[in-house]
C-alpha cells in the first residue's frame, strides 16, 4: 500500500527504480527433433495419434466392462485394451479430450455392445487376443478402423453392424 503524503520518509524508506529485464529475444525452432509448424508431428506406425487428456478416456472405457458380450474365449481386459485405442483415435480425430460416445462408437464397431454377427465376432477373436498386453496389437485394431467410421456417431454405426457391418471396416 502506497505511504500517504503527510507521513515524513528517510531516504532509506523511499521507492527505489527496480531493475528492468530486457524484451524478450526472438524464439526459433532450430533445436534438434524440434516440431515444426510446417512439418506437423511424426507420424506411421506405432505413433498413434495424439491428443488432450487420453488418460481419461481409460476410465470412460472400463466403464463399459459390465455391458460387454464376449464370445467364448474372450477376456474384458482385452476388448477394453483393443477398443481403448479406437475410442482415443475418434476423440484425436476431432481433435478434443475423449467422451463417452467415442468408447460407446469403438465398443459398437467391434461388436462388443450386442447384436455382433458371427462372421464378426469370427474375426475379431484371434484381433483381440492378448492385446491387453500387446502394444503392436491394439494399433493393429486401431488401424482395421478407416475414419469415415470414426466420423460416424454410436447410432449410425449401431445400425450400419446390423445391415453391413463389412462397410464399418472400409471393405
Amino acid at each position: 500500500m502506497a505511504q500517504p503524503d503527510y507521513v515524513p520518509l528517510s531516504s532509506v524508506d523511499r521507492v527505489r527504480p527496480a531493475d528492468r529485464l530486457p524484451p524478450a529475444r526472438q524464439w526459433f525452432p532450430d533445436r534438434p527433433a524440434e516440431v515444426t509448424r510446417a512439418g506437423g508431428p511424426p507420424t506411421g506406425g506405432r505413433f498413434g495419434w495424439p491428443g488432450p487428456d487420453q488418460g481419461y478416456g481409460m476410465l470412460l472405457a472400463e466403464q463399459f466392462e459390465e455391458r460387454l458380450e464376449l464370445a467364448e474365449g474372450e477376456r474384458a481386459e482385452d476388448a477394453i485394451a483393443g477398443c481403448l485405442g479406437v475410442g482415443l483415435r475418434r476423440a484425436s480425430v476431432y481433435g478434443r479430450a475423449p467422451v463417452k460416445a467415442d468408447m460407446e462408437l469403438a465398443f459398437t464397431v467391434w461388436g462388443f455392445l450386442g447384436d455382433a454377427p458371427e462372421e464378426l465376432v469370427q474375426m475379431r477373436k484371434p484381433l483381440f487376443q492378448g492385446t491387453a498386453k500387446a502394444y503392436l496389437d491394439q494399433r493393429a485394431i486401431v488401424d482395421r478402423v478407416p475414419e469415415s467410421t470414426l466420423r460416424s456417431t454410436p447410432a449410425k454405426v449401431r445400425e450400419q453392424l446390423r445391415s453391413d457391418w463389412r462397410r464399418l471396416f472400409g471393405s
